[in-house]
């Protein structure tokens, strides 16, 4: 068994600490020294997506700054009410990818597990905002009926556990549903895609890695971080301790307007990626999904982006520009 110690700022639950995440918008704002200078939107259409955002998050964020990039991500601006041609409920074909319950499968030999809707924090460009999750019900007594579709399909050797966030349930359904997965022998990596590392590191517990140590796969833990400011002493304790683990590590990054698209701001953050072992992987051009539209960066400033980006770091820092669109088989590579 692997012991590992965490900051003692953190050695508070993972469950208290996501049950006190701050959830009304104008206390978020109060405790950054903001009361009035930002306007959300309307309660109701708050109620729809709610705002859910952990106090260890908020303490990265900049007291005073409106624009800073980590409350910018988070914040219910009223942006988000403005319609939006061309914007979404589903941007990505996520519905018409549901194969049986909890399962989607877009791409071949691979598998997607929607493990749970619930997040640590709710990012307001979340492609998933608007997707039913009562409908494709990922709840874990469903989840045999999605073992055995994956059982009964051999070309299938990566399953992906996603969400929400997989990180959001307790590690005894999460350690039986690996352990019942590995049974699956054609089942080779297990990748697990999770923003808890980031916006909730005192959830990189010793029970999360024991059981991630014990399995039979390869485990490949994709993080969502845009900004090196997300990075902080306790994020990079927890992503460490993932590796010591064995798990491989990569990070996929949405290119936001007014947060991360800049030369400086991406350079900045693969750095801070790199000084912690994780891969910069995918750079995401925004999923149109609809409320989102006022953090669209177009291809043609995306592709400058990238180009500049490479006169300044070494070319395995570069993270690939994709978009995912409905229908492919597989992400395009933009750049």
């Amino acid at each position: 068994m692997i012991t590992h110690s965490q900051p003692p700022k953190l050695k508070q639950s993972w469950q208290h600490a996501l049950s006190n995440a701050i959830n009304n918008a104008d206390d978020l704002l109060e405790k950054l020294g903001l009361s009035g200078h930002l306007q959300a939107i309307d309660k109701d259409k708050i109620r729809q997506f709610p705002l859910r955002v952990p106090q260890s998050y908020v303490d990265k964020m900049r007291y005073g700054d409106a624009n800073d990039p980590l409350l910018r991500q988070v914040f219910p601006l009223i942006d988000e009410g403005y319609p939006a041609e061309g914007y979404l409920t589903d941007p990505v074909g996520d519905h018409l990818a549901v194969t049986s319950p909890g399962i989607l499968q877009k791409y071949q030999g691979r598998a997607l597990l929607l493990t749970t809707g619930a997040c640590a924090i709710h990012c307001r460009y979340c492609f998933r905002r608007h997707f039913p999750y009562s409908d494709s019900n990922p709840l874990s007594s469903q989840w045999q009926q999605s073992i055995e579709q994956l059982a009964s399909d051999e070309t299938i050797s990566e399953v992906i556990l996603s969400g929400g966030d997989p990180l959001s349930l307790h590690d005894d359904k999460l350690a039986k549903l690996v352990a019942d997965l590995a049974e699956i022998p054609h089942l080779k990596r297990l990748r697990i895609h999770t923003r808890l590392p980031i916006v909730l590191p005192e959830r990189i517990n010793d029970s999360l890695l024991n059981w991630i140590q014990a399995t039979r796969f390869k485990v490949v833990v994709v993080i969502h971080a845009n900004h090196a400011n997300e990075i902080d002493a306790h994020a990079e304790q927890a992503l460490i301790s993932l590796k010591q683990a064995g798990c491989q590590l990569l990070n996929q990054t949405v290119l936001l307007r007014g947060i991360n698209d800049s030369v400086e701001s991406l350079s900045a953050l693969s750095e801070r990626l790199n000084d912690v072992d994780v891969m910069p992987y995918y750079l995401h051009l925004l999923d149109k999904v609809a409320g989102a539209q006022h953090f669209d960066v177009n291809q043609v400033r995306a592709v400058k982006l990238v180009d500049d980006l490479r006169k300044v770091l070494p070319g395995y820092l570069v993270p690939r520009l994709v978009r995912e669109q409905q229908g492919e088989a597989s992400k395009t590579v933009i750049r």
